[in-house]
């Protein structure tokens, strides 16, 4: 496993530790950067129009198509630090 991996996993069981919530706009940020960092584009259908939720998640995803997974996990990690700080 690579030293990238690692800290990947960690900041994925750092960011459960957060003091507070962040706001819903980094957690879609959160949300899509993890997804492309493990499993690369988005795949699958969009969720309907009334999974506001579901539809959120998949756009934020969506967004990040094309960047490669190591990128996705160092800004994951990153954002997670400033999180953390």
């Amino acid at each position: 496993m690579s030293d990238l991996q690692r800290a990947f996993e960690q900041a994925a069981e750092d960011v459960k530790r957060l003091g507070t919530r962040p706001d819903n706009d980094t957690l879609l940020k959160l949300y899509a950067l993890f997804k492309q960092g493990s499993e690369g584009d988005v795949q699958g259908p969009q969720p309907g129009f009334f999974d506001f939720v579901g539809t959120a998640k998949y756009e934020a995803w969506a967004q990040l198509r094309g960047i490669e997974r190591d990128e996705a996990r160092r800004r994951y990690i990153a954002l997670v630090e400033r999180l953390l700080a």
